[in-house]
């Protein structure tokens, strides 16, 4: 049994865009792959002239085998889908973005439930607790 969410779909792996926003929005969806990326300047194989490069993978200890055991890798990150999001422009300043996007997230934000209809409501709403971080972790 693994910690870590399936993928959404397994035959999508590696059919995603390369470019995603890089982390952010407090709360998931999906996860659509896991990816591990490769860089030859720090030791990795050269495999695109220079440039760095990701491996796909269906479940993260795949990508974490992959990681551990490969030089010159980054740790797994997983690229989510977000159906909608919380945008936060400035430090305390929540937008609730109704729109969806692609993010590739830190493995360990995975522990947080997905998102459920409350979740950004719960978090916008004016009894939230004071740290408002507990809502997204399942806490309250």
């Amino acid at each position: 049994m693994t910690k870590y969410p399936k993928v959404l779909d397994e035959t999508k792996v590696g059919e995603y865009s390369p470019i995603a926003s890089a982390g952010g929005g407090y709360v998931w969806d999906e996860v659509l792959e896991y990816r591990v990326w490769c860089h030859p300047e720090l030791g990795a194989k050269d495999k695109e002239h220079g440039d760095d490069y990701y491996y796909v993978f269906t479940t993260c200890e795949e990508a974490l085998e992959f990681s551990e055991n490969n030089i010159g890798t980054e740790e797994p990150l997983a690229l989510i889908l977000q159906r909608e999001y919380i945008d936060e422009p400035e430090t305390g300043e929540y937008v609730h973005v109704k729109e969806e996007r692609l993010a590739e997230w830190h493995i360990e934000y995975l522990c947080r439930p997905k998102r459920s209809e409350k979740t950004i409501l719960d978090f916008l709403s004016p009894d939230a607790p004071h740290n408002r971080l507990d809502v997204i972790r399942g806490l309250v």
